[in-house]
């Protein structure tokens, strides 16, 4: 697997041959889940397939991924093998999204990367203070099962 590091947001030539992004989010994470759900809600530039880290289907359908990695931060893969983590990933998310997409664009440049940098500072913390272990004791299962190509259709 390539990663991006040029940029977070792909580049126009990149962006002509993106048909898919592949979101990996943490189906233990009650935020990681929210935003599932929002995603799934918004219109979509870039179709979404959206699959809990560190699952079967994602292991199967990225064998070479660090999958212990990608449960520590968002990991979003490209249909052309890019990989973005953490706030390049955030970004890349908003960038396939209608509305977003100019906020994308911002939030990648110099003036805009410290925002996107502490707006994914918090949500890490407090997806630390608030995930579950998968058995913990009293642990509810997430509404997250792998949702194949029912995520791939712009809700």
């Amino acid at each position: 697997m390539a990663t991006a590091t040029a940029t977070a947001t792909p580049t126009a030539t990149t962006a002509q041959a993106t048909r898919h992004l592949t979101v990996l989010y943490d189906a233990n994470c009650p935020l990681c889940v929210h935003i599932r759900h929002w995603l799934i809600g918004q219109h979509w530039l870039v179709p979404l397939r959206l699959i809990p880290a560190g699952s079967f289907a994602a292991q199967e359908k990225f064998p070479r991924l660090d999958h212990a990695s990608t449960l520590r931060e968002i990991t979003v893969i490209g249909d052309g093998g890019q990989v973005w983590t953490g706030t390049d990933a955030f970004i890349v998310c908003l960038w396939a999204l209608t509305e977003h997409r100019p906020r994308a664009n911002w939030l990648a440049t110099a003036a805009g990367r410290p925002f996107a940098r502490a707006a994914m500072y918090t949500a890490s913390a407090w997806r630390q203070a608030v995930r579950t272990e998968p058995g913990a004791e009293g642990e509810v299962e997430p509404e997250a099962p792998a949702c194949g190509d029912h995520c791939s259709v712009p809700g």
